[in-house]
């Protein structure tokens, strides 16, 4: 900490925007301020605990006056875990600085006239939204203020969050609203009982202990998928503690383990061992009047938020129009969702995706809908499409492309460019760099719609789904 900048405060600051970390930004002077729990519209005495040349981090001292925008935040974990920064400020705030967000990057950063911007769509719950959620075994636990580390009868277990810019500690966490009951059951319980057991939390740095990671995984179907990762377990110990969990909780429809003794928590390359039930779960999603079934397996991707993800799809489906007789590609396909999702409504789908396990997920969420009008292919998004890959099957009518976060790769928009389908349907999960590829395809392409989706309430994530008309 610069002794000199934890001596700097600055009085009666306006709050005039909130930042992706979830903190406020005011200025003194030309001199920028992020300020921890801010929110904007408030009126705060700060003090500078860190100081750069143009910027400083900063907590609040005294709040001289609270912004209308200002909420009490409901969960006790808020201001230390990394997630749901947003959650002091009201929810109509939240989807109001969402919406600017996006109007800020695709009008500043690519030059588009933003004024016909759709209003965002909410998210009809903001608490208990997510279908996924992953935790953290940890033998190093994060110390809140007044404990102290050299207590020998401190209990330094954790299970639950990494701490923000920390990757070896992680908040013990007792309640969480992300995901709705049993999930806060099945972690606690968990929990207690391995360390009743005396069953070793994982050493993040050390590399050493038997339990490593919990995910938990739940669908509208009521389906309910618990995989427990172990690292360096004696058999005895992960017969134990699967049994409890088995007998504990009998609603589990899928009970999986995985033996991970890699040094990072990726399980992709790792082998899974169903204890109970078989090795997925199935999500359903209504389309041209039937349901869509979608297979889930331990690996598989698939939106966290249900509810908003149908209404994300049906944007998708609606901006692009269908007739009937359309060959679409899509790209970034993942599980094949959106493929299998507008497949009714089209001529043929072909999709591609990097991830070869996708893509696999993809074929079989066709099969068990009886849908023959999609092909899925896996690879690299530059290298596979190509000229001789439009040529093969056949110019495409729409193209609906659902980058990752980093967007498109220039090779992909500019193959984009050339292939020139009549209409290009854009999700995107971070608007600045949709916006990068806008500012390219907006030389052969008018934006026509514009609609931002909030699909993870209290942070500062949007969607955002754009309609691209070939010019001419």
């Amino acid at each position: 900490m610069n002794k000199a900048a934890n001596n700097l405060v600055f009085e009666n600051v306006s709050i005039i925007d909130i930042a992706e970390e979830g903190k406020g930004v005011g200025k003194a002077d030309d001199f920028v301020l992020f300020v921890e729990k801010a929110v904007p519209g408030d009126i705060v005495d700060v003090q500078v605990y860190r100081k750069k040349k143009n910027f400083g981090e900063a907590r609040i001292i005294d709040l001289k006056k609270p912004s209308e925008y200002r909420t009490e935040a409901f969960c006790q974990h808020f201001g230390t875990c990394g997630g749901c920064k947003w959650q002091h400020m009201t929810y109509a705030a939240q989807l109001q600085f969402k919406q600017k967000t996006v109007a800020g990057a695709l009008g500043h950063l690519a030059k588009i006239d933003v004024s016909g911007m759709l209003p965002i769509v909410p998210s009809p719950t903001d608490k208990y939204y997510r279908n996924k959620l992953e935790y953290t075994f940890s033998n190093k636990r994060w110390l809140y203020d007044g404990e102290n580390r050299t207590d020998e009868a401190l209990d330094m277990d954790a299970l639950g969050f990494h701490i923000p810019g920390r990757f070896d500690k992680i908040l013990d966490v007792q309640h969480c609203y992300l995901q709705a009951d049993p999930s806060n059951d099945i972690r606690n319980s968990i929990r207690e009982f391995a360390k009743q057991q005396g069953i070793s939390f994982y050493d993040l740095k050390g590399h050493a202990g038997a339990l490593r990671n919990l995910i938990i995984r739940t669908s509208s179907t009521g389906e309910l998928m618990v995989i427990v990762v172990f690292a360096y377990p004696t058999e005895e110990q992960v017969n134990s503690l699967m049994e409890f969990v088995d007998r504990s909780f009998p609603q589990i429809t899928s009970l999986l383990y995985i033996l991970n003794e890699k040094k990072n928590d990726t399980i992709f390359d790792q082998d899974v061992i169903a204890w109970r039930g078989p090795e997925y779960i199935h999500e359903e999603m209504p389309s041209g009047g039937k349901n869509i079934r979608f297979r889930i397996g331990p690996k598989s991707f698939y939106q966290t938020n249900s509810i908003q993800a149908l209404k994300l799809y049906e944007i998708t489906r609606n901006f692009a129009g269908f007739k009937g007789d359309e060959l679409v590609y899509d790209l970034y396909t993942g599980a094949g969702t959106i493929a299998n999702f507008i497949a009714g409504q089209v001529k043929e789908v072909v999709g591609v995706e990097y991830v070869p396990t996708a893509i696999e997920d993809a074929k079989i969420n066709s099969g068990i809908n009886n849908i023959t009008n999609t092909k899925f292919y896996a690879g690299d998004m530059k290298d596979v499409l190509n000229a001789d890959f439009v040529a093969e099957h056949g110019k495409p009518d729409v193209i609906i492309t659902d980058p990752p976060r980093a967007g498109m790769h220039p090779d992909v928009v500019n193959r984009l460019m050339e292939i020139e389908a009549e209409k290009i349907v854009y999700v995107s999960c971070n608007p600045a760099t949709q916006a990068r590829d806008l500012l390219v395809l907006k030389e052969k392409y008018d934006v026509a719609k514009i609609q931002p989706v909030d699909m993870f309430p209290h942070t500062q994530h949007v969607e955002n789904v754009v309609l691209l008309v070939l010019r001419g």
